[in-house]
């Protein structure tokens, strides 16, 4: 239900962005980093399961509980209030992008860890439904088609797609509240926080040294790298029952240490240009 809420709005969110914002290569730039992080961070979780000779259903809860970030619900607001309206263009493009990996790769790994071994018609049909994906393909088709939208439209749409922003906020919280804590696996949630609060900036620097972006492009890539554990994972393992319990804690425990750890990275940011 509240995550239904937030897919209302986002498409609006991305139409507009899409629409607006002239096309670049930037775009392309931002998917290669969104998937090379994402394979970067599933290929540790492979490395450590190995060593550990982790369970596949253990394997798979890991990846979803590293190799996705909160770059809606939390990252949009936070690179908003640290990078203005330009900034924020920037991070609804890498959202949009992000949720297309996460609703593909992170649907794939919670249906492969799933008790019932969902099939690959089961994740098709969960990636098809995907309104945020819609909403930017048509601000994309209608930039490229020079289809002008009529002025009372666009403020309509702007007005929805600005709600979006406080809305998913505040389902964020809700989420962050139904999370429930039965018996916590602390060495394999410490290495997924390892991953997600740590390796993952550190993987978005190494992409922004190397992709020919601007400065604030890759500013918001790394920080949004060093966002914690999307929400969304927690409610994908909850419907496969690939180890909830893992993906839950370390949802809220990498939001709650991000509190401590953002800043650092904003710090360093802040120093590096």
């Amino acid at each position: 239900m509240h995550h239904g809420i937030s897919t209302r709005f986002a498409p609006f969110l991305a139409f507009d962005t899409f629409y607006e914002n002239k096309l670049t290569m930037d775009y392309l730039y931002m998917s290669v980093f969104a998937l090379g992080l994402c394979i970067a961070l599933i290929l540790l979780v492979y490395l450590i399961s190995y060593i550990y000779k982790y369970s596949n259903q253990e394997r798979c809860a890991l990846i979803l509980s590293s190799a996705f970030m909160n770059n809606g619900n939390y990252g949009t607001p936070v690179v908003l209030l640290v990078y203005g309206a330009a900034g924020l263009d920037i991070a609804v493009v890498l959202m949009v992008i992000q949720q297309l990996v996460m609703s593909t790769i992170g649907l794939y790994y919670a249906a492969k860890g799933s008790s019932e071994r969902a099939g690959f018609k089961t994740v098709m049909s969960r990636v098809t439904r995907m309104p945020v994906a819609y909403g930017a393909l048509l601000g994309i088709a209608l930039q490229l088609s020079h289809i002008s939208i009529p002025e009372q439209f666009m403020t309509a749409i702007k007005l929805v797609g600005d709600a979006a922003i406080p809305t998913i906020m505040i389902i964020l919280g809700m989420q962050l509240a139904a999370i429930s804590f039965k018996h916590i696996e602390y060495r394999k949630i410490s290495y997924s926080l390892l991953l997600k609060l740590i390796a993952s900036p550190l993987i978005a620097l190494g992409f922004a040294l190397i992709l020919p972006v601007s400065d604030l492009v890759k500013q918001i890539m790394i920080l949004s790298a060093a966002m914690p554990t999307a929400a969304n994972t927690t409610l994908m393992a909850v419907q496969f029952g690939t180890k909830p319990e893992i993906v839950s804690s370390a949802t809220f425990i990498s939001t709650m240490l991000s509190i401590g750890t953002l800043p650092v990275v904003l710090w360093m940011l802040s120093v590096w240009v």
